[in-house]
């Protein structure tokens, strides 16, 4: 069996999920982890990443170094949504030779905002020998690829339709911030226009379903609303009254020749329910995939994120998308 030596780069809360996930998982060695946060440098990994052993080894702010030291076979990086925040980062862990699996949003299907970083990231890539993905639950599989896989068993697709209803009082904080729990409407308008709250990605979807597809976009129309209390809601974090924002509604289309042949519906609040994701490739015989309850973001993150290493490792040189790759499939 092989074992896949990772570094884990940003330890917030999926960073440090995918990091105490490397350490349970036989087939990967976490040699290292880094984050700029003062109150996490210097303590032990182990600690900061709450599990009940020291690791022996301490959370750097020196990236560079931690890199050229351990020489690990991939980086798992989780710090930011945007692509021109995290790029510093990005070049930085591909000059010095590793491989990279990104949570960040954008980087998913980066063409779709930012065609020249993209090329620029590809280029230096090869030019370095390493492969970067981008990747998640969403985006990176169940408004993406997972409608994708399912289109191998339709004969004709004339337009993919997905509905995603997410519970997000089962989620980190910091996404239950970014949905606007507990702002007023007029607040939550002024966030969405400033760009602070929304999800990241719909359109990185949207994108790469057109692309595995073979459409040529012509045009692309998002729209963000709010999703309002009807009672009170208390989660871990949020008490949010009736009348109040507790999620976002989100849709993204994607139009071909003029007709809207993707449309991507994202539901995210807090007390969803029912929650479920469901897929539906139209075409002369229509398939529909339920999921009740729907996929749990964190959870599945985390998983793809690390379940992706092997097939990124063995991958040609340059940037990937989720569509380029062999079938991710759950590891030891």
């Amino acid at each position: 069996m092989s074992v896949y030596r990772v570094v884990q780069f940003g330890l917030g809360p999926i960073g440090q999920e995918i990091a105490r996930l490397a350490v349970e998982r036989a087939s990967y060695e976490l040699v290292g982890a880094v984050d700029i946060d003062p109150t996490k440098v210097g303590r032990d990994v182990g600690e900061v990443i709450g599990i009940e052993r020291p690791l022996g080894m301490s959370v750097r702010s020196d990236p560079e170094r931690l890199l050229a030291e351990t020489k690990p076979d991939c980086v798992l990086h989780s710090t930011g949504s945007y692509l021109r925040h995290v790029w510093p980062q990005l070049e930085l862990i591909v000059r010095s030779g590793c491989n990279i699996v990104s949570t960040c949003e954008e980087l998913s299907y980066p063409a779709a905002q930012h065609p020249e970083l993209a090329r620029q990231l590809d280029a230096l890539a090869r030019a370095h020998g390493v492969t970067v993905l981008g990747t998640g639950v969403n985006p990176g599989f169940v408004m993406d690829t997972l409608p994708l896989v399912f289109s191998g068993v339709a004969q004709t697709v004339t337009a993919v339709r997905v509905q995603r209803v997410q519970n997000a009082s089962t989620r980190r904080g910091p996404l239950q911030a970014k949905i606007g729990s507990g702002k007023t409407v007029e607040e939550f308008r002024d966030l969405v226009a400033a760009g602070t709250v929304r999800h990241v990605g719909l359109q990185e979807s949207v994108y790469l379903i057109a692309a595995g597809l073979g459409w040529q976009l012509d045009d692309y129309h998002e729209s963000t609303e709010p999703v309002i209390a009807e009672r009170r809601i208390t989660t871990q974090y949020f008490t949010v009254e009736p009348g109040y924002v507790c999620g976002v509604e989100q849709v993204g289309r994607g139009y071909v020749g003029g007709e809207e042949k993707i449309t991507l519906h994202l539901r995210m609040y807090l007390d969803a329910d029912p929650a479920y994701d469901k897929v539906l490739l139209e075409g002369p015989v229509p398939l529909e995939l339920l999921i009740p309850g729907g996929l749990q973001g964190d959870r599945a993150t985390t998983a793809i994120a690390l379940n992706a290493v092997p097939r990124v490792v063995a991958h040609p040189p340059g940037l990937v998308t989720m569509k380029d790759l062999p079938i991710v499939t759950a590891c030891a």
